[in-house]
């Protein structure tokens, strides 16, 4: 149940969340932005910095020159080293605007070191003259890459002053991004704590309401609450109160009118009766009559009509039968089978019935008229509303203590509440269609006969078929209870 307390906490939780949603898209714009920044000045850092190696590296060599010793030559190495990384860092400079410009920066700087060394193996072989060319020719490569360094930033700056506008254009977006957003919060704020005043509001309006109509004698008026609060808890406490004060009115009531309705009952009672002894007809004409015809059919040639007749002469001879007795799945089978037989002759190819039994369980006892029903519904649902058809599947197989005798289809399946309600007892059992029992009260005479609950289960599933499952008790509980009382 949802408290107020928690209808609180959940409206800051959601303020909460928009708001660090907000900080989370901003800091990412912002962030984005500033390693973009960061790239751009990178790679002017990493021109400057080739251009500052190269003069360095100017300035070493000329300290060489005039004093050729190993602290300047130590010094100019390492200024080698600096203008070799600063080369390695033009290599992402590269694009498909200053791919030559960026080649030739680089073979430049490969010249200039070449021409270093060059001079530096000139003056140790004692050659001046040489060496100072060299020196000069480098001087010039140096010039050559500081003005090829403005030239790559040139180009930079104009690449990118389109981002830069852009920038621009992005800030001012974002400045009415966040004014838009700004409004649509306050709106979903006014929005929330509307729906949330109205959450309590609205069941106390309510609850105030059946409490005046109760005051005013009105006990048949049900208490609706919508909420899930406290507040419904006080209205269902309520509504219990005018349950229970009109269930005692209707009482008083029902009690002045109740031997009237008996005395009404057991007339309606005596006229069923009668009028059900005028209706019967007498079972042994009615079979004899059958048999009569189907030798006729038989000695006219008419096999199939013979078998027919003789089938349904079975069939409605076993259904005339005691229900409170007791039969082996023998008979049940036998029964099925002329059932399944006149079927067949009804929805030729369109009904496909298919058995697998274990002939050594065949022994066991169930109430008479429990299968046919069950083939009956399948028949019924499965078949009879498919064009093509379908397949029925019965299995008897032994498990056991138990016989599990097992009725599957493959048509549209049975629906969860009405499985639950079988299962329940709580369906309104219609009628079978030709032994007067539904499937709800095959449930219950099974649950009767073996003084149990687990002897059924029903698995369905949309467009996948229903499958009912008989595990049968070999031995009776009560079979069992008689033979404890023998012994004793």
């Amino acid at each position: 149940m949802n408290t107020i307390q928690k209808k609180i906490w959940t409206l800051v939780a959601v303020v909460l969340f928009i708001m660090v949603a907000i900080w989370i898209a901003l800091t990412y714009y912002n962030q984005k932005t500033q390693d973009q920044y960061n790239g751009i000045l990178q790679r002017y850092l990493r021109m400057n910095e080739v251009t500052n190696a190269s003069q360095q590296t100017i300035a070493s060599l000329n300290n060489y020159l005039l004093s050729p010793n190993e602290i300047n030559l130590t010094q100019l190495d390492r200024s080698k080293r600096q203008l070799r990384s600063a080369r390695v860092g033009v290599l992402d400079l590269r694009n498909g605007e200053n791919d030559l410009t960026v080649t030739s920066y680089m073979n430049l700087i490969d010249s200039l070191i070449e021409t270093t060394d060059r001079s530096v193996m000139f003056q140790s072989e004692k050659e001046s003259e040489d060496s100072t060319k060299a020196f000069a020719e480098a001087t010039r490569i140096s010039k050559y890459i500081s003005e090829m360094t403005l030239t790559l930033l040139d180009t930079e700056l104009k690449t990118y002053d389109r981002f830069y506008r852009n920038i621009i254009e992005q800030s001012t977006d974002l400045k009415k991004f966040g004014i838009w957003m700004l409004l649509s919060i306050t709106l979903l704020l006014l929005l929330s704590t509307y729906w949330f005043s109205l959450s309590i509001t609205r069941p106390v309006l309510k609850l105030t309401q059946a409490a005046r109509e109760l005051s005013r004698g009105r006990f048949d008026l049900q208490v609706e609450v919508s909420s899930n609060d406290e507040i419904a808890f006080l209205a269902k406490m309520f509504e219990r109160m005018r349950v229970n004060i009109n269930n005692l009115i209707l009482e008083i009531q029902q009690k002045a009118q109740l031997e009237h309705e008996l005395q009404q009952s057991k007339l309606l009672l005596q006229e069923s009766q009668l009028r059900s002894l005028q209706s019967q007809i007498n079972p042994h004409f009615l079979f004899n009559t059958l048999d009569t015809l189907s030798k006729k059919a038989y000695l006219e040639g008419a096999e199939e009509t013979s078998d027919l007749l003789a089938n349904v002469a079975g069939l409605l001879r076993y259904n005339l039968k005691r229900l409170d007795r007791s039969v082996t799945l023998y008979e049940e089978v036998k029964v099925l089978r002329q059932y399944m037989e006149i079927q067949r002759t009804r929805f030729t190819d369109r009904l496909r019935f298919e058995t697998e039994i274990d002939e050594t369980c065949l022994g066991a006892k169930i109430p008479g008229l429990t299968l046919q029903p069950i083939i009956e519904n399948a028949v019924i649902h499965a078949v009879e509303p498919e064009e093509d058809g379908g397949t029925i599947v019965f299995r008897i197989r032994d498990e056991g203590e138990r016989v599990a005798v097992e009725i599957a289809d493959d048509g549209p399946g049975m629906p969860e509440h009405k499985i639950r309600q079988i299962l329940e007892e709580h369906a309104v059992d219609t009628e079978g269609h030709s032994t007067g029992i539904g499937f709800s009260n095959v449930v219950r005479r099974l649950r009767l006969f073996y003084g149990r609950e687990d002897v059924i289960d029903i698995g369905s599933g949309a467009e996948r078929g229903t499958k009912v499952i008989l595990r049968l008790p070999k031995t009776r509980r009560l079979e069992l209870e008689d033979e404890a009382a023998d012994r004793r």
